[in-house]
């Protein structure tokens, strides 16, 4: 029988049977917020997916453009009363998608460059000194504004815990986060060190394949998974401050079904602020006395369910007043390479994310993803600091100001 989908890792028909088309995650869905079409909405993505099981079909241009409007944040995952595992639908589509769906050169040239630079630490270190010139570049408002000095730092392979230790745990740096947003990395060490944690934080491997596992690029997210997989191996515990990257290296044991290496590698990786979390606090936080809105990132609140352990940190600090803004589970746009290859939808989610925030009156921003941090900076419309809750929790340990 010939169907749209190839015989590798379709999405299953037992997990698109559980959708009984409610319509609970339309309100959720910025895809459908900002389109308020019924195909870009999960309901109807799912729709095509059992279309594509059928026999005779082919993956159509109606199936690639709604399957690539989605976001992929998984809100639909947290509002659905049926349990409907869309997460898992979406990201065995993609790749079908990527395999057989028409696409023009250009896309598919663009698609290929944002991979050959953003997982690339070295390449994008190369290309900061370009990122400060006055000149018209593509995307030029989402250009991260970073220091060459600051982008070329590297972090100590091991930092002692301070006192007695309570572990030893590895920081995957990541690449997108370890160039633009060093400060964060080093932030980060700091306070798992001054909780009790010896912190190793390899310089291999250079990305995890998230960007590639949650576009459909499903060949290069495994030969990184599998490096990411090695480069770990003798750690119990696997620290992460990057939704994405976090969201991704949880998900390698469903990418690798069946591979017990890979199982075990999933369970053992945890959000910073879960392991934070996890203990009493043993650092003296010191007054902070800000205003800040707490950001919910996609892959942070909605793929792995980490949505109490960052606000009951940022609560923990005296003085600092932490305000929530509207719809906190609409997608900011950023969405991994979304921003960059659905730009006008992507803008649309940026200002309304950026405005929700703004209304708030923060002084401050909490966000835990460099992509969202980049999305919000590049549309508020009055500049408002964005802080990781890391940053603002190792200026409480250190008593000093962001």
């Amino acid at each position: 029988m010939t169907t749209a989908w190839d015989d590798t890792r379709p999405p299953e028909l037992d997990l698109i049977k559980d959708c009984v088309h409610c319509g609970f995650c339309l309100p959720t869905c910025p895809s459908y917020a900002v389109f308020e079409e019924e195909m870009d909405s999960p309901r109807g993505r799912i729709v095509l997916m059992r279309i594509g099981h059928e026999e005779g079909t082919e993956v159509s241009p109606e199936m690639t453009t709604h399957l690539d409007r989605c976001l992929g944040c998984m809100a639909c995952v947290t509002a659905c009363p049926s349990g409907v595992q869309y997460d898992r639908l979406i990201e065995r589509a993609r790749p079908q998608i990527e395999r057989h769906g028409p696409r023009s050169r250009r896309e598919r040239l663009l698609r290929k460059g944002i991979f050959a630079l953003f997982t690339h630490p070295g390449r994008l270190r190369a290309a900061v000194p370009f990122m400060a010139l006055p000149i018209k570049k593509p995307f030029g408002h989402l250009a991260p504004k970073v220091g060459v000095r600051a982008a070329m730092r590297r972090l100590p392979e091991v930092t002692p815990a301070v006192g007695e230790r309570r572990g030893r745990v590895a920081l995957m740096q990541g690449c997108v986060q370890r160039v633009f947003f060093n400060d964060v990395n080093a932030a980060t060490v700091r306070v798992l060190a001054a909780e009790g944690w010896e912190v190793h934080a390899p310089r291999q491997p250079r990305c995890c394949g998230a960007l590639q596992l949650h576009t459909g690029v499903e060949d290069e997210a495994r030969e990184l998974a599998r490096r990411t997989i090695d480069a770990y191996a003798g750690f119990d515990r696997v620290v992460v401050n990057v939704a994405g990257c976090g969201s991704a290296m949880k998900e390698y044991g469903y990418l690798f079904e069946g591979d017990e290496r890979a199982e075990a590698f999933s369970a053992k990786v945890l959000d910073v602020h879960e392991l934070l979390a996890e203990d009493e606090p043993r650092a003296t936080r010191h007054p902070l006395p800000l205003k800040v809105a707490y950001h919910d990132a996609c892959h942070l609140a909605h793929a792995q369910g980490v949505r109490e352990q960052p606000r009951a940190l940022l609560r923990g600090i005296p003085g600092l007043e932490l305000v929530e803004p509207a719809d906190w589970e609409l997608c900011c746009g950023s969405a991994g390479i979304y921003n960059l290859v659905q730009p006008e939808p992507a803008a649309k989610l940026g200002r309304r994310k950026a405005a929700n925030l703004a209304a708030t009156g923060a002084e401050a921003i909490a966000a835990a993803n460099p992509g969202c941090a980049i999305q919000i900076s590049a549309y508020l419309e009055q500049p408002v600091p964005i802080h990781h809750p890391m940053t603002l929790l190792d200026h409480s340990i250190r008593g000093s100001r962001p």
